[in-house]
Parts: C-alpha cells; sequence; structure tokens
C-alpha cells in the first residue's frame, strides 16, 4: 500500500503561531484509499489541518476531513455515491524517544487521558487520522434511496423455528 497518502510533519518546527496544512490526495492515493475501504470509487480526498503548539511538548491538530465516494449498495449492488464532511481533533504529546518515558501527572489530567496520543517522534504523518476518520465515517450498510430489503414470500413461509429442522431428525416410532 505504498500509494497510500502520507504527509510527514516536523512538529519540532511548529511555532507559537501554528501552521495549516493542506493535504489533497492524487488519483493513485485515492485509488488505494478505495482498495483500503473496499469502496467502489473515491474521487475527492481532500483534509485541512490545523496544527497549534499548546505546550512543550503538546500539540493540538484540528482536521476538516471533506470526501467523495461510490459504495456499492447492500440490497441492489448499485452504485451509492455519498459526501463525507468530518471535523475532528487530535491532541498528541510527544514522550521522548525512549517508550517507558511516562508524562508527568501534572502534563495530562485524568479526563484528558483517553484523549491524548502519546508519540515518541516528533516526526508526525498527518494523513494517517485523516484516513482513519474516513474509515470510520463510511456507511457500513449504504442503500439507494427508497430501496428496501424484501426476502420475498418464499423465505417468509419457511421461517421456523430452527428446532422444528431438528423434530424432522429424529426417528420415529
Amino acid at each position: 500500500m505504498s500509494a497510500l497518502i502520507s504527509r510527514d510533519f516536523n512538529l519540532a518546527r511548529l511555532g507559537n503561531a501554528g501552521d495549516q496544512v493542506r493535504l489533497e490526495a492524487g488519483e493513485a492515493e485515492r485509488s488505494a484509499i478505495a482498495a483500503l475501504a473496499g469502496v467502489l470509487s473515491l474521487s475527492r480526498f481532500v483534509a485541512t489541518v490545523t496544527l497549534q503548539k499548546t505546550g512543550p511538548t503538546k500539540f493540538l491538530l484540528s482536521y476538516e476531513l471533506e470526501a467523495e465516494v461510490v459504495q456499492s449498495c447492500v440490497v441492489t449492488l448499485e452504485p451509492v455515491a455519498s459526501q463525507i464532511r468530518r471535523s475532528f481533533r487530535r491532541e498528541l504529546h510527544f514522550q521522548g524517544h525512549e517508550r517507558s518515558a511516562a508524562p508527568a501527572a501534572s502534563d495530562i489530567s485524568p479526563d484528558e487521558a483517553d484523549e491524548v496520543e502519546n508519540i515518541t517522534s516528533l516526526h508526525f504523518d498527518l494523513a494517517g487520522p485523516a484516513i482513519e476518520e474516513f474509515l470510520l465515517a463510511l456507511d457500513p450498510y449504504p442503500r439507494r434511496p427508497g430501496v428496501e430489503f424484501d426476502p420475498g414470500e418464499d423465505a417468509k413461509a419457511r421461517a421456523e423455528s430452527p428446532f422444528a429442522a431438528l423434530k424432522s431428525l429424529k426417528p420415529s416410532k
């Protein structure tokens, strides 16, 4: 999956004014993301990331994600086009190069502990969270408008207890 979008950003160079980065996937990158997601096509994948330094070792990344995707209808298998617009944030805490290093208790409150992602390198791939959120935003059961699943009359008539099938296997006396 070498064609997946990847944008490395050196957080050590981030000043107090912050920065903004626009990620726009090219055709090969969109094809790779579509294959990863199991969708028919991905015609647009754009993320705008606003980066802020909130402390000496803390960073806030605010994302605006826009995507246009075509999935298969779960009933008819016809194409279903949809747009994804999603805003989300990631809080990062740099722990240093040692994996065993833990942040000081005063650095992170217990409420923030689940929301903060600890990182061991100041080189961070900005595209990774955008791809994760895109995958989470996909409709797991896309349907064309007005389409309903109808099992048909035969299936409704056969809807009997699973134990009824076992009863037919029992030898008669």
